[in-house]
């Protein structure tokens, strides 16, 4: 048995190496073990899979061992989103496994267990799991696994949050181009879309073991083509636009407005979302953390907190401020931001990684429900995306730029110790350091008051992950060379 380890989100391997039938199973009886002790053979256990290599086998697999263990199993009937099994999760009371590794590569597979509570289980819940391999449980009731669609009970959720009415009637001058990233996400976003009678264009629509060669996951670098048909269409937009008829009339009259594009794309299990706005440029996480929360509270009279991680910009909590809303900070992983969701019950929660859900649905991230909050915010706002960051711009005072250098070394060891360096000093780059925070690594605010640098170890290999952000591109290179 080669070792296995629950991250920040899940246990990870490469298929046919440490992701073998072996410790599927082992992984497998241990929660079984774990749902057992904790809740009694009567717990229903719903899995589901995304589009990677043998994730269907193995979770079949999983079913059917936790079948012949006593348990009943509803067995997602497709491909499924993550954020769709924790639904169910949630509604039918149920604990869930979800077979995906997210937006690793694609050579990668995972378990994430899912409690009822709907959202990533705590370190103390994962650690109980490990400390489970190698047992088994017994039983004498007869276990049963059910095919079962997920998909209707999510979507009458998503259709009581989102107003598509609004969006049918007021999302003029726009278009949406969803890429579908070869991901789990196809059969859901998009048929939300069509549902509502909403006009869309969509391409990469179609499940893809190896993503089309790239990444599962929604950045600029693995989103070219989407960018590409953003920028053209915005050029024969602004092209039809200069035209004239007669010498006189423009080509668009009134009743007709020119319509640019914005593009939606999800990770390999949709659990986290990317943006790209009429421009062709990547909306950062952020951002659109910022600009979701206004409208939730502004718009749709939404009351509550806030939940950010360590690493979230400074620009959150400036927003914050200024609409009077209470910030709670977390460390970074999404396990420790859904905890928060049930403490607090936040108006919205996430991480700069890319991932969110809202107050009233789970607390686990869903990037499915944040691409569809960002075409209701359009449509109630009457502007485009550009336009709202503008704006955003324009409340907060200032520009923030982050960036994020990770740096391998060679043990654990090294890591420890080169945060206990950091820890210890009192200026970095000629700028005093005025607070510290150790929640997660440590995080040093500096004296101009929009400059910080979070040193953390990675969760699951010897990395030291430094982010950096300021309002100033020559203050974040000062950092670097001084880090370096």
């Amino acid at each position: 048995m080669s070792e296995i380890k629950f991250g920040t989100d899940g246990w990870r391997a490469i298929v046919g190496k440490d992701f073998n039938k072996e410790n599927v199973e082992l992984v497998t009886k241990a929660i079984g073990k774990y749902v057992f002790d904790n809740y009694g053979i009567y717990k229903t256990i719903i899995i589901g899979y995304d589009p990677r290599n043998m994730a269907d086998e193995f979770s079949l697999l999983s079913a059917n061992l936790l079948k012949d263990m006593g348990f009943k199993v509803l067995y997602s009937d497709k491909i499924v989103p993550t954020p769709v099994l924790a639904y169910n999760a949630k509604l039918r009371d149920a604990c869930a496994i979800m077979f995906t590794a997210s937006h690793n590569p694609p050579e990668y597979l995972g378990i994430k267990f899912i409690p009822d509570y709907a959202g990533p289980a705590t370190k103390e819940i994962t650690d109980e799991i490990v400390s489970n391999l190698g047992s088994e449980i017994t039983s004498q009731i007869k276990g049963k696994l059910i095919y079962t669609d997920f998909s209707r009970n999510y979507f009458h959720k998503i259709n009581e949050i989102i107003d598509f009415q609004k969006i049918r009637e007021n999302l003029t001058g726009s278009h949406i181009l969803f890429d579908g990233l070869y991901s789990s996400s196809i059969g859901y976003f998009d048929k939300l879309l069509s549902m509502h009678n909403i006009n869309f264009d969509a391409i990469h629509m179609y499940h893809d073991k190896n993503f089309g060669g790239g990444m599962p996951e929604p950045k600029p670098q693995y989103m070219k083509e989407a960018i590409e048909y953003v920028r053209y269409r915005g050029q024969e937009v602004k092209r039809l636009g200069s035209q004239v008829i007669d010498g006189k009339s423009p080509a668009f009259p009134p009743s007709c407005p020119p319509a640019f594009y914005i593009a939606l794309a999800n990770d390999g299990d949709a659990d986290r979302f990317g943006v790209i706005n009429e421009n062709g440029e990547y909306v950062t996480p952020n951002e659109i953390l910022a600009i979701l929360l206004m409208h939730l509270k502004n718009n749709k009279g939404y009351n509550g907190c806030f939940v950010k991680t360590v690493a979230g910009s400074l620009m959150l909590d400036i927003v914050c401020e200024k609409l009077g809303i209470d910030v709670i900070e977390t460390p970074v992983g999404f396990k420790h931001v859904g905890e928060a969701m049930r403490k607090y019950n936040p108006i919205i929660a996430g991480e700069e990684s890319g991932g969110l859900s809202i107050q009233g649905h789970i607390p686990e991230k869903d990037g499915i429900l944040a691409n569809m909050l960002i075409v209701e915010v359009m449509a109630f706002e009457g502007k485009s995306l550009v336009e709202i960051q503008q704006e955003l711009k324009d409340f907060v005072g200032c520009e923030f730029i982050n960036t994020r250098v990770d740096k391998k070394l060679d043990n654990f060891d090294i890591v420890k110790t080169s945060i206990e360096k950091f820890s210890s000093i009192d200026e970095i780059a000629g700028m005093k350091i005025i607070k510290k925070d150790d929640k997660d690594g440590v995080k040093l605010y500096l004296e101009d008051k929009k400059t910080w640098i979070l040193v953390r170890p990675s969760g699951t290999e010897p990395l030291l992950r430094i982010y950096v952000e300021s309002d100033s591109q020559s203050k974040i290179d000062n950092i670097l060379s001084f880090v370096k």
